[in-house]
């Protein structure tokens, strides 16, 4: 039976009743995007690679609370994939390497050597990385003048924070961005603020966050508080280093943020270049997602999904 992708819920809520099975491999289909296939063995790698990922314990109640977000998250890589096929873009070798380097603590053959011993697909896992960086491509590539910046709005930005401020307060921050739909809840919100106090704030960031900065454990470094959206600044003012902030409601998206550390920066002593740098990037990366969720809304009404 073909349903169209917006009734994907549905399918995912049948397949968990229906019991995914985890303790032997399968090769069963279980659904078809279009011409790509997701089986039974690739749902559960997912969920044994996102476990082993972020050190949790590999027993069935954790496998239980994956399995819907795991076959959610298969889904989307499938549909970026074929949006994919539409373009001629190459893979940056470079951002490639510098990607793998940072997620196994410069030990790339040891990080692979360590999914065989533990019976993880490496290729599952590269095909992911190398979708989710193309899809990164293609976004900025589609959306470059939507994404990219005026020269002279940052600089102007940058002149008046130096000009209102002698002293420059500066916030290390993490965070977590989940995507939101109709049929998200307080169940799944609750489950992720339950997952960040047993698993930590890193590990929860490997987990769900959809963000860029889920590659850094969600860590986004140190930020100018007035270079902050007035939404963010005014929930991290009052924070204090080691808080963690209630959900942050975004147009397509939740929020958690951390406030890792802080710091005043004198103006005469502040790297201009530096700031001016993580200012840019910050925007890009707000706009980055916004765009990413709205491009993979826009291909759920036209992308057919078969259940087998």
């Amino acid at each position: 039976m073909k349903i169209f992708l917006y009734k994907i819920f549905f399918i995912i809520i049948f397949l968990i009743n229906e019991n995914i099975l985890i303790a032997k491999t399968s090769n069963k289909i279980l659904l078809k995007v279009e011409n790509e296939i997701i089986t039974n063995y690739e749902v559960k790698d997912k969920i044994l690679r996102t476990l082993y990922l972020t050190n949790q314990e590999i027993n069935q109640y954790n496998i239980n609370k994956l399995k819907k977000r795991s076959l959610d998250s298969i889904v989307q890589l499938k549909i970026k994939k074929i949006e994919l096929l539409k373009y001629n873009l190459n893979l940056d070798q470079i951002q490639l390497t510098n990607y793998l380097n940072r997620i196994s603590n410069n030990n790339i053959l040891g990080f692979q050597e360590n999914f065989i011993k533990n019976k993880l697909s490496y290729d599952l896992f590269l095909d992911e990385v190398k979708t989710e960086l193309k899809w990164k491509k293609l976004i900025y590539e589609i959306y470059s003048k939507k994404i990219s910046f005026n020269e002279d709005s940052i600089n102007d930005e940058l002149e008046e924070i130096i000009k209102n401020n002698k002293k420059i307060e500066e916030v290390n921050i993490s965070e977590i961005e989940i995507m939101v739909n109709q049929q998200s809840d307080k169940t799944n919100i609750i489950e992720i603020q339950n997952d960040i106090k047993e698993i930590g704030f890193e590990n929860a960031a490997l987990k769900y966050s959809i963000s860029p900065s889920a590659s850094q454990k969600g860590n986004l470094g140190w930020l100018n508080v007035k270079t902050l959206s007035n939404q963010i600044y005014d929930v991290i003012y009052k924070m204090q280093p080691g808080e963690i902030s209630e959900p942050i409601k975004k147009q397509n998206s939740i929020l958690f943020l951390r406030i890792n550390d802080r710091r005043a920066s004198e103006t005469n002593k502040l790297n201009i270049s530096e700031l001016r740098k993580n200012l840019l990037n910050q925007r890009k990366n707000e706009l980055f997602n916004l765009y990413s969720q709205s491009h993979i809304s826009k291909l759920k009404n036209s992308i057919l999904i078969e259940y087998k």
